[in-house]
Formats: structure tokens, C-alpha cells, sequence
């Protein structure tokens, strides 16, 4: 029986579940949106409330263009300038490091050449779906109308950093995305009162944005919700398979107030927790947390026309209709240290040098957490153990690619054939 979009939460969590899903960020809501659709019971798992975590803070791109790894992209040739710098676009707090020297070691082993055209291609195929199952989720949800198609500009403050970049453009020639590079005129007619040190920019038509990234989150939900998906509060702690082997296997999800649910299937879409969960199964998946810092001005602050890219400082520019949010960077430093907002206030002082006469009062500060794996590609398949299935690593691409990681999922789900090929997404590649 179909649920109604003013059903409310289930005050107790369920003893049972078809379908349930840890983790209600918008890898997790495009998932359940689109299993629920199909007829399927689905129950959403998550400790705080829908798409209130990372997926509520987020640039609000669909950068459907961005398909070079974070090691392919000059990161690791900037790193020691980058470090030095503790409030530039890269910080790692010393006290960090042995713990994540292991993945940096990954990381590094993933900008070697002969992974780069791997990488790519698998991206490129991932961007495709996910603008083509974006397109239909938010017709199937009457949320078009959040979608902004004015493209982005990324920009550059020298003729040497221009000619770094190259490259990357070249290799997105070969997957067919459109761009064109701009200097004078043309360059200021695309964001007027822009710094006169940025000499030259590159406008990507395809790259599109949202009005405001929780509030299309809250919207698939409402979607999700009338096709029956249901919404439990609760934090998941432990998960396991359960029965014998002459009975047809299902997972315990234990909550940490003692609560149990036992699921035919469990779809493991936590964010940056998800590795924890992953290796109560055996599964060690090398994922990592980007903390990205950001500060959201009232929408009068300046006038954006379209996503401004900052990338030599490793920070956008969005304008929402909730505000105008000037942050990005990366702080690779887990899931406990306290936030430091000094990150989020560096960003927001360049942001007044480079757009002369923008006003800096009145913003709401933000840290959420990335999760990233070494190769920038997510975990999109079957764990080890039967009936659980893997969905998270997305790193700065989670609201890019969820339409498409729920599309994927929903068909393992249902015994289809993927519409890409999933081995470079594979839980066990590692």
C-alpha cells in the first residue's frame, strides 16, 4: 500500500524491513526514491533526519563535467605549497598524518599514468548516467524547476596557471564536454565586478547547479515518501548476516539504544561513516574524510551570475536561492577532530578580494564530511557478505552522482543488468 508525502516518521524502529537503507544523505534518498517506485518496501535508517548531515551543506553542483581524479588533477605537484599553508585549499594536521599515511599511499599509487585512462573513462561513464537519471528523478519529482543551467566559470589568475590546466581540458575533449576558454570582455560579461587579477577563465556550459541542495534532498524524500518509503530516526551500529544456511540469509542492523531490525536487504549509504560498517563485515574499504568548510552570505551579498571556481585556491562560489555559499578546500583529518572554522574564514577573506565590493556580514558558518577513497571513484556494488549492498565514497561528487549510484543500485536490487559497467566501482577492488 502507497504511502502519502505527509506520512509521518515511524516513532519506533521496525522489527522487520525489506529493503533498508542506512544512511537518509541524497546517495541514500535518490536510492530509496527510485526502489520505492518500483513497488518495493523501503525503510531509510539515519541518525539525524533527511539529508541534514553533508548533503545539506554541500556547492549544489551537478558538476557532471569534472571527471579527472583528484590525483589527476596537478594535486599532488601542489601539495607542498598547499601544506605549508595551514588555511590553503589542502591541510593535514600533522598529529594526522600515520594514520592517514596509508591512503595517501593509495592516493599516490592512483596518479600513476597507466590508471589515469581507467579512472577516467569509468567517470566519464558514471557523469553520463548521472545526468540522464538526474533529468528523469527530478521530472518524476516535480523539482526541474530547482535545477539551474547557467554553467560554471573557473578562473585564473595567470597565463602560466591557464596553461597548467590544459591538459585536464584536452582529456575532457575525449569524453565529448563542451567548454570554451574566455579572457576580456568576454570573460567579464560572464561575472561582472570579478577582480581584474584573473586574466583568462574557462566557461563550462553543462555544468549546472540547484537552488539549495537540502531543500531538493527534502523534495526527492517527499517523492520517495509517496511510493510508500519509510523514515526511521536512529543511529546503526552494528550490522551482520543472520541464519542458518538452510535458511535464505538476513542482516541485523543493531541500533545503539539496544534496538534490532532484521532486513532482506541492506543498502550501505552512510557517507563517511561507511567504512565503519563495511568492516563489521569484513570489508575494509580505505575510505577517508575530506572535511569541506564553507560560509553561506544572505543572497544580497554580491551578484553571481553562475558557479565561480576558484581552483588554484581550491574553493566555488554558488549562488542559491538560500544565500550565497563561498567554500570547498580539504582537510584531511577524520571524523573527530573539532571543526576549525578559521578554514571556512580564509576562504570567505579571498572571496572579498576577488569580487570587489562583496559584503561579508551575516554569514552562517559549516563543516560536513567527504567521504573520499584514494582512487576518487565510489563503491557502488555487492559487499562481501549476502544481501548488503555498498553505496558511498563519492567525495565531492555525492549530489553529481546519486540519481545515477541510486539507478545502479535500484538494478542490482532487481536482478537487472547495469547500465555501465560496475568493476571500477567494485567494493573489492581494493
Amino acid at each position: 500500500m502507497h504511502g502519502r508525502a505527509d506520512m509521518p516518521d515511524t516513532p519506533i524502529p521496525p522489527a522487520t524491513a525489506d529493503i533498508a537503507i542506512v544512511g537518509a544523505g541524497i546517495i541514500g534518498i535518490c536510492t530509496a526514491a527510485l526502489l520505492a517506485k518500483t513497488g518495493r518496501s523501503v525503510t531509510v535508517f539515519d541518525r539525524t533526519g533527511i539529508c541534514e548531515e553533508t548533503s545539506s551543506g554541500n556547492a549544489a553542483a551537478f558538476a557532471f563535467s569534472d571527471v579527472l581524479p583528484l590525483s589527476h588533477k596537478g594535486m599532488l605537484r601542489k601539495l607542498p605549497s598547499w601544506l605549508a599553508d595551514p588555511l590553503g585549499p589542502l591541510s593535514i594536521p600533522p598529529s594526522y598524518l600515520p594514520t592517514l599515511a596509508p591512503w595517501l599511499w593509495r592516493f599516490w599509487r592512483a596518479g600513476s599514468p597507466s590508471r589515469y585512462e581507467s579512472a577516467l573513462s569509468a567517470q566519464a561513464a558514471l557523469m553520463k548516467l548521472a545526468e540522464a537519471e538526474w533529468a528523469r528523478l527530478m521530472d518524476a519529482s516535480g523539482t526541474r524547476h530547482m535545477l539551474r543551467e547557467n554553467g560554471s566559470l573557473e578562473l585564473y589568475e595567470s597565463e602560466a596557471e591557464f596553461q597548467a590546466s590544459l591538459a585536464g581540458w584536452a582529456a575532457r575533449d575525449r569524453h565529448g564536454i563542451g567548454y570554451r576558454h574566455v579572457a576580456g570582455r568576454e570573460l567579464s560579461d560572464l561575472q561582472p565586478g570579478l577582480s581584474a587579477q584573473f586574466v583568462k577563465g574557462t566557461f563550462v556550459p553543462q555544468w549546472k547547479t540547484v537552488s539549495d541542495p537540502k531543500v531538493l534532498g527534502k523534495a526527492i524524500w517527499n517523492h520517495a515518501k509517496t511510493n510508500g518509503a519509510r523514515f526511521h530516526r536512529g543511529a546503526i551500529d552494528q550490522i551482520r548476516p543472520v541464519g542458518t544456511d538452510r535458511d535464505e540469509k538476513r542482516i541485523e542492523l543493531r541500533f545503539n539504544d539496544g534496538g534490532i531490525c532484521i532486513a532482506r536487504e541492506v543498502i550501505v549509504a552512510a557517507g563517511a561513516w561507511s567504512h565503519h560498517l563495511a568492516a563489521r563485515l569484513g570489508d575494509q574499504i580505505p575510505l577517508e574524510t575530506e572535511r569541506g568548510y564553507n560560509t553561506t552570505l544572505p543572497p544580497t551579498a554580491f551578484s553571481v551570475e553562475r558557479q565561480l571556481i576558484f581552483s588554484g585556491h581550491g574553493f566555488v562560489v554558488t549562488p542559491l536561492d538560500t544565500g550565497l555559499r563561498i567554500g570547498g578546500a580539504v582537510e584531511l583529518a577524520g571524523l573527530d577532530r573539532p571543526a576549525n572554522y578559521a578554514r571556512s574564514r580564509a576562504m570567505l577573506e579571498k572571496a572579498r578580494r576577488f569580487l570587489p565590493g562583496l559584503d561579508a556580514t551575516g554569514g552562517r558558518e559549516w563543516m560536513g564530511f567527504r567521504p573520499s577513497l584514494p582512487d576518487s571513484l565510489p563503491v557502488i556494488g555487492r559487499s562481501s557478505s549476502p544481501n548488503v549492498l555498498y553505496a558511498f565514497g563519492h567525495g565531492h561528487l555525492g549530489l553529481t552522482q546519486a540519481a545515477a549510484t541510486g539507478r545502479l543500485i535500484a538494478d542490482l536490487v532487481l536482478g537487472k543488468t547495469a547500465s555501465i559497467d560496475l568493476s571500477p566501482f567494485s567494493p573489492q577492488r581494493f
